[in-house]
């Protein structure tokens, strides 16, 4: 049979244990500090590694050879706010290019319009197509903030082609590229996704209202007839 032990050995052995426990202790929070440092170190590193949001937007894309030269043509001699980030953009950049512009809205029956531009600039980009969204609430459906319609514009039709600043694109308050437009072809945008046509030389030749969609076989064909002209 075993003896039960006594109140004084049962404290003998319990201060006989407490040391050992505080040493258990000890090790293990020892342990697990080396291995919060590790991880952290492994996150650090593994940071590093991913591509910088800022650093990316740092970066800027060289003009065309026209541009740099100091042949920008009055058409696209503006600047303006990007949409995204209000970063002041040159349009000269686009100088050598055929540049498709026009006035959206998101709260339009021609919104999805987005979509049909967004495919044109990826299929054409390569070649020299660039399409420029101007939003603007000159119709009463663009009344939301540039993060909002840049959000909306991304998020909903993956728009990559460059949009700028909300702006005026008629009227007395009109920007001053959409005066040079209207200037060029007599014609004021009538109603949102009006789109005016640039050829390489600078040229306006030509504006379309908003029942033309960006896949018209007469729009497309215009478009690929001045990409082929050098």
């Amino acid at each position: 049979m075993f003896r039960q032990r006594t109140p004084a050995v049962a404290v003998k052995v319990e201060r006989m244990r407490q040391p050992v426990q505080a040493m258990q202790l000890m090790q293990s929070m020892r342990l697990m500090q080396r291995l919060a440092l590790t991880g952290a170190l492994g996150l650090a590193a593994a940071a590093a590694l991913l591509p910088h949001p800022a650093r990316a937007a740092e970066k800027s894309v060289p003009a065309p050879a026209a541009a740099q030269a100091g042949n920008c043509p009055a058409s696209l001699n503006f600047r303006f706010p990007r949409l995204q980030d209000e970063a002041p953009q040159n349009l000269c950049q686009y100088a050598g290019k055929v540049v498709l512009v026009v006035n959206t809205a998101s709260y339009c029956g021609f919104t999805p319009q987005y979509e049909g531009l967004e495919a044109l600039y990826a299929k054409y980009r390569e070649r020299g197509l660039v399409v420029l969204g101007f939003p603007s609430n000159d119709f009463s459906q663009e009344p939301g903030s540039a993060k909002e319609i840049s959000d909306f514009c991304y998020n909903t039709y993956g728009v990559k082609f460059p949009m700028l600043g909300k702006s005026h694109v008629r009227g007395g308050e009109a920007n001053p590229m959409y005066v040079m437009l209207m200037k060029e072809t007599g014609n004021a945008p009538k109603w949102n996704f009006y789109k005016y046509l640039i050829d390489r030389k600078g040229q306006v030749v030509g504006s379309y209202n908003s029942l033309v969609k960006p896949d018209d076989k007469q729009l497309v064909a215009k478009i690929e007839e001045l990409l082929g002209a050098r």
